[in-house]
């Protein structure tokens, strides 16, 4: 056994810390959400029970828990979609220089500097000047990809920053279209950017709060509802849905890194 200098203690107890900090609070909302039909908020628990999370299906009296999950799920996969797609694009065409380009990449940034609330209000006002009822689907869409787009954008412009011209070259070389250039070779190259950019567009997107508080209209998405439920719900079917969120994001992190998985191995099956 190597002897260890007194600093790497003392950085592994600070990481320790640090990890029961970050993860605690869910491990803690986890576990109370198990309480029995006489439960509390607080420790101690009385008795052990999937109850609270059967009511998150039942009509309540406060909060319409389901229907909030669902909307929050359907605009994630809206703005994961057209965070990839306007993401890929803007990459293809920022890859060589046009007029005002530089102009356009700061109004894009532009967004990831204002307070979140300040562009939920101004769309929100928009949407009331022009005449237009404000809807999760359209303004609430519209704000969270104020929020997704910038990040898109920044991971595929440093993809493209260090991406090999050569293999495009080689295809050109060989005489194929550019269509079955971006199809054949690019497509698949990029594909893993691509998933963590839909990744990070979903989670982004699934349970941001302050772009949608304005903009959402008479419907709420899944973090509206739990902020309103802390002022009127007093039992534990807040922490089942507070875990059932946070069940959620992580299957959506695992089926990208089964599928991140799958595409590295394609390569190598193919070479067999």
């Amino acid at each position: 056994m190597t002897n260890r200098p007194m600093s790497f203690y003392f950085l592994g107890a600070f990481f320790i810390l640090f990890v029961l900090f970050l993860y605690g609070p869910n491990i803690t909302i986890a576990i109370l959400s198990f309480q029995g039909e006489n439960g509390g908020l607080t420790f101690p628990m009385r008795g052990s029970s999937l109850h609270w999370y059967a009511q998150l299906f039942e009509r309540q009296a406060v909060g319409d828990f389901s229907s909030a999950l669902l909307r929050s799920f359907v605009l994630g996969v809206m703005v994961m979609i057209c965070t990839v797609v306007f993401s890929l694009l803007a990459g293809l065409a920022f890859r060589k220089h046009f007029v005002g380009s530089s102009m356009v990449f700061y109004l894009t940034l532009a967004s990831l500097i204002l307070p979140s609330i300040l562009v939920s209000l101004g769309i929100g006002l928009m949407f009331d000047r022009f005449g237009f009822t404000p809807n999760w689907f359209s303004s609430g869409f519209g704000s969270h990809l104020t929020w997704t787009l910038p990040f898109g954008l920044l991971i595929m412009f440093a993809v493209f920053n260090r991406f090999n011209p050569s293999y495009e070259m080689a295809s050109a070389d060989l005489g194929a279209t550019k269509l079955q250039t971006f199809r054949f070779i690019l497509l698949p190259l990029l594909a893993p950017s691509l998933m963590g950019i839909g990744l990070f567009g979903f989670t982004l997107s699934y349970d941001e709060f302050a772009r949608t508080l304005m903009t959402s209209g008479a419907l709420n998405t899944l973090p509206l509802e739990l902020f309103a439920m802390t002022t009127n719900v007093t039992s534990p079917v807040l922490y089942a849905l507070g875990s059932v969120t946070t069940l959620v994001s992580l299957c959506v992190i695992l089926l990208t890194l089964v599928l991140l998985k799958q595409l590295n191995r394609k390569p190598k099956h193919q070479g067999k």
